[in-house]
């Protein structure tokens, strides 16, 4: 890879091992995170059940009919020496259109009155960069994304939510994120958006996969019930 990177492995599970390859969160880690995935699917072959990547490491996922936990570790040591971030990549980009409002996003005023701005600002600055998408994971088509700019990292809530809507937008620390179904969560959540990430129907069912680019779009009311949003007040709890 490069003489200031090198690959750890951790057994995570009989038939599992983790590849650390950094410690910290960055964007520029991702070309890294990426290009080992494809040596290892490559490497691995049919012996691989499954690989995640994440914001630093890659969880291998083998087949102990075909490969010992030694065997295993040699093939993945061997895949990643020597390992270069490919020029062709680079994610995908999205564009999100997303309604920030108050009924749909109760911390949207919250974090206003604590950088002492109005809503209008904490959405301008939330849509105002591009956001890598680190990791799908916690539900289908749930991708983590970051990062946040600092100001507006906001930890998440002490006591989490039985309900967060389907297309609610959200963050945690750095970390911004969309619900793609109804489900429990304890994010911020400052609007919803009508785009349906995970999709049975569709070739690629999740709509993110890691290192696409994705950026907000602030839209009206009216726009976003053009789209086919459900305006339904979140509850509080």
């Amino acid at each position: 890879m490069s003489q200031s990177l090198s690959p750890r492995l951790e057994t995570v599970g009989m038939d599992a091992l983790m590849v650390r390859l950094f410690d910290a969160i960055d964007e520029a880690h991702m070309p890294w995170i990426l290009a080992a995935d494809t040596a290892l699917r490559e490497r691995l072959g049919e012996a691989m059940i499954d690989l995640v990547p994440s914001y630093t490491t890659l969880l291998v996922h083998y087949d102990v009919s075909r490969l010992s936990q030694i065997e295993a570790r040699k093939l993945i040591q061997d895949a990643l020496r020597g390992l270069k971030p490919a020029s062709n990549q680079a994610g995908r980009e999205h564009r999100i259109p997303v309604w920030y409002d108050d009924s749909v996003g109760p911390e949207l005023s919250r974090i206003a009155e604590r950088l002492g701005v109005d809503t209008d600002d904490v959405a301008r600055r939330h849509a105002g960069r591009d956001y890598c998408a680190f990791a799908l994971g916690f539900a289908p088509g749930y991708a983590f994304m970051g990062l946040v700019e600092e100001a507006l990292a906001t930890p998440r809530l002490k006591t989490p939510r039985q309900r967060v809507p389907a297309g609610s937008v959200g963050i945690a620390e750095r970390q911004t994120a969309i619900y793609p179904m109804r489900s429990p969560g304890g994010w911020n959540i400052l609007g919803r958006t009508a785009v349906k990430l995970f999709d049975r129907e569709r070739d690629e069912i999740s709509l993110f996969r890691p290192g696409d680019r994705v950026r907000f779009e602030p839209i009206s009311r009216e726009a976003f019930i053009e789209q086919g949003g459900d305006t339904t007040p979140l509850e509080e709890r």
